[in-house]
């Protein structure tokens, strides 16, 4: 009998971890290090805005001197971009710099909700494909476009379980059912995951991976909270990889009724 999860394959890569974190939001650099040792995750994003690619040791945007990339695959990400020329550009600076042909594909011109644009995020990754490189791109829970996004070639997709930082959890479980039971990538749940249960309940749905950040960073406690969520997406994980009992309308007992009686 195996207790180990299958492992996680995006893009011909293995990762043991399925949790991907986020580096925005934590009180220091520090703080960010420990609790991403303490997750076991493999993948850490970082918004390429926050990172500096000059080579200066700026010393306010030092992060990526926090991440040791022999441990963590670093993925950048287009944060900020507001079209599909900004967020290529960025891609295209990042790897300039050095840093792994992956990108993390966000476009979001909303300041208020930051939904993903659907129209360039598509735009922008069949540039970016075709360039060679590794695209992971965030959108909403849109089965559509998550089948337009593999078709062209993109390394998984990722839609939302809720807007950026609401801790709102998996509001649009049915949408991302069916991107799931499509899906010829994996599939990450990314976004509004605010307790180790929401990404227990993707990982129960199916999802390949979450991605989290914000619950983590903003805890008490962010490394006893990095390892909740750890602790929530291996076990989540389990119990997909078991086969969970199908909800059923009536009750169905656990043991006969009557047989000791006769």
């Amino acid at each position: 009998m195996s207790l180990q999860n299958q492992p996680l394959v995006i893009a011909g890569r293995i990762f043991r971890s399925r949790l991907i974190l986020g580096t925005g939001k934590f009180s220091s650099p520090e703080v960010m290090r420990s609790a991403l040792e303490a997750s076991g995750a493999e993948i850490v994003t970082v918004a390429l805005r926050r990172a500096d690619l000059t080579g200066k040791k700026d010393p306010f945007a030092n992060i990526l001197e926090f991440i040791d990339p022999t441990k963590f695959l670093l993925l950048p990400n287009t944060s900020g971009a507001m079209n599909a020329d900004e967020a290529v550009r960025l891609a295209r600076l990042a790897a300039a710099a050095g840093l792994p042909k992956w990108v993390k594909l966000e476009i979001h011109p909303d300041p208020r909700y930051l939904l993903p644009d659907p129209v360039e995020t598509l735009h922008a990754a069949e540039v970016l494909v075709k360039e060679g490189f590794t695209v992971l791109p965030y959108i909403n829970a849109d089965p559509v476009l998550a089948k337009r996004l593999q078709d062209i070639g993109t390394a998984t997709v990722m839609p939302l379980g809720s807007p950026i930082g609401s801790n709102r959890g998996i509001q649009s479980r049915d949408q991302i059912r069916i991107i799931i039971e499509q899906a010829t990538v994996p599939v990450v749940v990314d976004a509004g995951l605010g307790a180790p249960s929401h990404a227990a309940e993707a990982m129960e749905m199916g999802a390949d991976a979450v991605l989290v950040n914000t619950a983590i960073a903003v805890a008490n406690d962010p490394n006893r909270m990095a390892i909740a969520f750890r602790m929530a997406v291996e076990a989540g994980r389990a119990a997909f990889e078991s086969g969970a009992a199908v909800e059923q309308e009536t009750a169905s007992p656990t043991s006969p009724l009557t047989a000791f009686l006769d």
